[in-house]
């Protein structure tokens, strides 16, 4: 009667013994498959941080150029002191330019007045560059929309130099590394 009760005893140890390898065999499953899971998780973090930086680092690059693409246009568009400068404006910012014909022309008229005389020289007009305060905007369908303060100094002859603030306002393609329209005070060209 001993040997049953104690085998009876070691068959439940047994079977108890066997249940909780299956419990514990099936847990090891469970963790198994959160550690999957989990890994999965983290490289798809890694994959979507990778490319956040990535937009980062072009956003700000193109964002960085956008200004100094700006800051070089004012430069050479309001700096000049004779009819000669004036003409060259134009050459000195063409390739930061893609503007149509029209806008062209719109923007840099050719400072003559109505009898074909220089109205730059004739009134004895300068434009120099000062300085420029600039600010972006979002990247949006590929376009950095710029904003920027520039400080110009002008004279004319027998005029005090004065000194004039104008809001400039540009669309940067950041595929072309060029402007597609500008702005000049409420001036669209």
């Amino acid at each position: 009667m001993k040997n049953k009760v104690l085998l009876s005893i070691m068959g439940l140890l047994l079977v108890g013994l066997g249940i909780m390898m299956s419990i514990t065999n099936g847990k090891r499953v469970q963790i198994e498959q959160v550690r999957k899971e989990v890994s999965q998780v983290t490289k798809t973090q890694k994959h979507v941080t990778t490319k956040i930086d990535n937009l980062q680092t072009t956003y700000n690059a193109n964002d960085a150029k956008a200004k100094s693409r700006l800051l070089e246009f004012a430069k050479a568009y309001y700096t000049f002191s004779s009819q000669s400068d004036y003409d060259k404006r134009f050459n000195q910012v063409s390739d930061i330019l893609s503007l149509s014909d029209d806008q062209k022309n719109q923007l840099f008229d050719n400072g003559l007045d109505a009898t074909g005389g220089s109205r730059i020289d004739n009134l004895g007009l300068t434009s120099q560059y000062q300085t420029t305060t600039g600010y972006t905007s979002d990247l949006d369908n590929q376009t950095i929309e710029c904003l920027a303060t520039v400080i110009v100094k002008t004279s004319g002859t027998a005029q005090k130099a004065i000194n004039q603030t104008v809001l400039l306002h540009g669309w940067f393609d950041i595929k072309t590394q060029k402007f597609t329209s500008i702005k000049i005070n409420n001036t669209h060209y």
